[in-house]
């Protein structure tokens, strides 16, 4: 339960971080989708419960935002979790590179699904596209720069809260 409630404060963080990052891009017309981090740590690291319990926040806090309906990012993270989840013993979880990779595919999944479950309630679908095609390539770069950073502050908190022991010690 501590892990969870730990590992959903950073979640709580990134999200205040992000939207203020948004707010100040919204000058621009551009939005950061950054939902697999929401995901990525838990599921990568976390055992099942602790991480998908910490996940199924995330989407619940992103849902409480979101001009969706209530529950949309809470599905497709629990799905992206149990995904992730599922092939994590496949991956070397260590390797920076290849938490990096698998957060960026699961943002463009994520990102794709949830587009287009809405695109359909805009009244020119067509002419959304160019901007959505700018705001995965602006979400991407940001997570490319930003997942190692998070990934390290989650793993420090979690060591700091004395919730995960830290191998080098």
């Amino acid at each position: 339960m501590r892990r969870t409630l730990v590992t959903f404060l950073t979640l709580l963080l990134l999200w205040a971080l992000v939207a203020q990052v948004n707010h100040v891009l919204s000058a621009l017309h551009l939005y950061l989708f950054v939902g697999a981090l929401f995901v990525g740590y838990a599921a990568l690291m976390l055992p099942l419960r602790d991480g998908l319990a910490a996940s199924l926040l995330g989407g619940l806090l992103c849902d409480a935002t979101a001009p969706v309906a209530f529950g949309t990012h809470l599905l497709l993270f629990a799905a992206a979790h149990a995904v992730i989840f599922h092939l994590r013993d496949r991956l070397p979880r260590d390797d920076t590179i290849a938490r990096l990779v698998v957060v960026l595919l699961a943002n463009l999944g994520l990102f794709l699904l949830l587009s287009f479950s809405q695109i359909g309630r805009a009244p020119a679908p067509a002419a959304a596209w160019p901007r959505l095609i700018a705001d995965l390539l602006c979400s991407q770069v940001f997570l490319a720069l930003v997942t190692p950073w998070f990934f390290a502050l989650q793993f420090r908190v979690l060591v700091l809260t004395r919730v995960e022991r830290d191998p080098l010690a």
